[in-house]
């Protein structure tokens, strides 16, 4: 049974400046956090409890990537400085048709490899192929996930018959078999590649099967142009009257949504997924996030692949994230470091079912990361909010725990072979290569 204390610590445990508490020690127990408590340990605990020493870093919530593509890792770099539509018709699918089982399980051993070095705890993975495969990875891996066999809607009926029963099948698999850490959800690649009918049946089979439901939409303003001259709707408007959003919804990206999509937003059960790295790069534009925020909407922090990232670093997100706001808005207090804080990390958690996690405090889960604070650029150590958001990198964590048990100790990884993912992750990828 786990039981130990990690002592002589700074706790962040929401992302609030008040809540900030320093030399601390904090108390686990079965996976979650029973006492957090000023140093010094008290004498009765000192002798009979394994303590870890702190050594000052600081203790936050694990990080909470809302939009990934693991297996896509492998494709890093493949095409940068090009509009979303070229790369993905041009460079991505075609590659894409070459993977097999053993390049999608090295470019997810590579990205499961970089979340937890960087501090993710948990996230959100949509892909077409071989995601038994992810599904194992990342229980072996510790982390906690929501997976989707992705959908796009090429073909007729019967071929959308099969993709869907597919996608219900591995999600309720994974709801059995993930003990509550791994869970499934439906996620449509787009409205622009899932035809209205569709994009209708897979919406009836999240409420008939009780599933979340995502989807890319509003990416790009060409996106959404076509998409009005071919149904007469925006795409998130249209979602709408397809039934999208009667459960639970995530839209990934938003970039071009109009005043009139975020008031519908705000009467549903949507999330917002912001990828601000991605939809630079790709040059797609800013969403609105400060927008969202004023209405209510919930919104979350992801990273998008490392084909158009190119990192899974949510502390470059963080800073991405706050800074772009400020810039197109010209407000620099379009946003603040709180807000951006709880994206990363408790609002991720609420998205992904988490409940509890995303927050550090006795009786919730113990799922947190540290953070070796002695580096110029986290000093002086007065504005710790402040540094996470604006100054810290995945580079500055030194140890990642998901439920008590730990994935990453002093820098070094713990439940994966590290020097073997990146050795595959290189065979791999020449191989892939030399079928172009």
């Amino acid at each position: 049974m786990q039981h130990f204390i990690i002592e002589d610590i700074h706790l962040l445990p929401d992302g609030s400046r008040e809540s900030v508490q320093k030399n601390c020690y904090m108390e686990i127990k079965d996976g979650i956090i029973a006492e957090v408590e000023t140093m010094p340990v008290p004498d009765h605990k000192h002798d009979l409890i394994p303590r870890i020493q702190g050594k000052g870093r600081w203790v936050l919530p694990g990080m909470y990537n809302t939009h990934m593509h693991t297996p896509m890792t492998l494709l890093r770099g493949t095409a940068d400085d090009v509009p979303l539509k070229e790369w993905l018709e041009k460079e991505i699918w075609p590659r894409e048709a070459e993977l097999d089982r053993d390049m999608v399980q090295a470019g997810t051993d590579l990205a499961l490899a970089e979340m937890i070095r960087s501090g993710t705890t948990a996230f959100l993975d949509m892909y077409h192929l071989h995601m038994d495969l992810v599904f194992e990875q990342t229980r072996q891996a510790g982390m906690k996930a929501v997976l989707s066999r992705g959908m796009i809607g090429f073909g007729g009926q019967k071929e959308w018959e099969a993709k869907l029963s597919g996608a219900v099948e591995l999600a309720h698999y994974w709801n059995k078999e993930g003990n509550g850490k791994i869970k499934g959800m439906l996620f449509p690649h787009a409205p622009y590649t899932c035809p209205p009918a569709f994009m209708t049946q897979i919406a009836s089979a999240a409420r008939e099967h009780d599933l979340m439901i995502g989807t890319h939409a509003a990416e790009t303003a060409g996106e959404v142009e076509e998409y009005k001259e071919n149904y007469g709707r925006t795409p998130a408007a249209h979602l709408d009257d397809l039934g999208f959003y009667e459960q639970q919804a995530v839209l990934t990206h938003g970039v071009h949504v109009s005043e009139e999509e975020i008031s519908l937003l705000q009467k549903k059960r949507a999330f917002i997924s912001h990828n601000p790295m991605s939809n630079a790069k790709l040059g797609s534009g800013t969403a609105p996030i400060s927008r969202f925020l004023e209405a209510g909407i919930p919104v979350t922090l992801g990273t998008d692949s490392s084909a158009s990232n190119n990192n899974l670093d949510m502390f470059q997100e963080m800073r991405m994230a706050a800074l772009m706001q400020k810039g197109v808005r010209m407000d620099p207090g379009a946003v603040g470091a709180e807000d951006i804080f709880r994206m990363a990390t408790r609002n991720g958690a609420h998205l992904l079912g988490f409940e509890g996690d995303g927050l550090l405090q006795p009786g919730g889960p113990a799922d947190f990361i540290m953070l070796d604070a002695e580096k110029p650029h986290l000093q002086p150590e007065h504005h710790m909010v402040s540094h996470v958001v604006y100054a810290a990198s995945g580079q500055d964590v030194t140890d990642v725990f998901v439920d008590g048990n730990q994935l990453m100790k002093d820098r070094e990884l713990v439940t994966i072979d590290e020097e073997r993912i990146l050795y595959n992750a290189r065979y791999q990828h020449e191989k892939l290569e030399q079928r172009r």
